[in-house]
């Protein structure tokens, strides 16, 4: 499997390319009544058949919606049909809406990143039933409910890349916390029992991990769990938070509280950039690039409806300027393919990344 590195050049064209696609016009009058909803479509294209489906998590998260803008991109490259969702609420119920409404609508395709891993089969299954290619990305939901995952990294990569980085901030030893999304969330569940995993090595043997919070991936209920466990812990060293919005708002807290508390986790370039330094709340972080999940999504269900994949292991395809990928074993019995490995963000290149993404 080819995994890619995340490149300045290409991030570059390509929010270059999506603006110059955005005002291009190619969306209607219905679309663009959708998008002031919390939703885009586009109809570009007429002649293409076939209408690809994309659900996020949530309405207003940055990474959402620059997942999104990866998709949109490509469909719009490809000349094909696209409608984007984004809940109003990171919960599956606002989810199973959506999902039901794409089954009457007759898509082809529909690419979930699912806010529950088992509440979604039953609709995502019913979906398969009506004939829909269906997918999940970046947050998976339960393989009999999908065909593939497209993963944004490893989970076992992900935990012990932020499992060595606790070790290091924290100086080796003492007390950590981790600041999640929702409890619910199969992503994050996935990276901290990668993390979890990872600690049975001896090498973190005098890491204590004191707690596990949920700010359910809202900004003023992260910032409230990080100042409840800058209280309840006085000797905590180090937050990790595998969360974009979680560790955004923890610091801010850390960083203006002054407190010796750090931070590291996985989060935009563009929000982050005030708080990353090794005199600063975060030290370093990580993340991969969201517009290629996105792009690779769109590319994926568009091979799931062409035929040219099926989800089964072994199967390769070329997603456009991205290359060729495998569909490799997913480690909850079900398949997936991996965008690349995580992307570390430090004070040496923040300052180039923050204006791409």
């Amino acid at each position: 499997m080819k995994k890619r590195g995340i490149s300045l050049f290409l991030c570059t064209a390509m929010v270059t390319a999506l603006l110059a696609g955005c005002s291009s016009g190619n969306q209607n009058t219905q679309a663009t009544a959708a998008a002031a909803a919390g939703n885009a479509a586009s109809t570009a294209a007429a002649g293409n058949d076939g209408v690809y489906a994309m659900i996020s998590k949530a309405a207003g998260n940055p990474y959402n919606e620059r997942q999104a803008m990866g998709f949109q991109e490509v469909c719009e490259k490809l000349g094909v049909k696209y409608v984007i969702k984004h809940p109003e609420s990171a919960s599956a119920e606002a989810q199973i809406t959506m999902v039901n409404e794409l089954v009457a609508q007759g898509v082809n395709s529909m690419a979930v990143a699912g806010n529950d891993y088992d509440a979604l089969q039953p609709a995502l299954s019913a979906a398969e039933r009506a004939g829909i290619k269906v997918c999940s990305f970046d947050s998976s939901v339960n393989p009999d409910s999908r065909m593939v995952f497209v993963n944004q990294a490893g989970n076992n990569e992900i935990g012990e890349t932020l499992m060595d980085a606790i070790l290091d901030i924290s100086g080796g030893e003492g007390q950590w916390a981790i600041l999640s999304a929702t409890s619910q969330a199969t992503n994050q569940n996935a990276w901290i029992e990668a993390m979890k995993k990872a600690m049975e090595d001896p090498k973190y043997a005098r890491l204590e991990l004191v707690e596990i919070a949920y700010g359910d991936d809202e900004y003023q209920k992260s910032v409230d769990q990080t100042q409840a466990l800058l209280q309840n812990y006085p000797e905590l060293k180090v937050i990790c938070a595998p969360t974009t919005v979680g560790i955004m708002a923890a610091a801010k807290v850390l960083q203006d509280e002054g407190s010796a508390c750090k931070l590291t986790g996985l989060g935009l370039p563009s929000e982050m950039a005030d708080y990353i330094g090794t005199d600063k709340s975060c030290p370093y972080m990580y993340l991969w690039n969201p517009i290629d999940v996105g792009r690779l999504t769109a590319y994926v269900s568009v091979a799931l409806v062409d035929g040219s994949i099926t989800g089964a292991v072994g199967e390769t395809f070329t997603a456009g300027d991205m290359g060729n990928y495998e569909i490799v074993a997913a480690s909850d019995g079900g398949t997936e393919v991996i965008v690349g490995p995580p992307f570390k963000f430090d004070s040496a290149n923040i300052d180039e990344w923050k204006s791409v993404y």
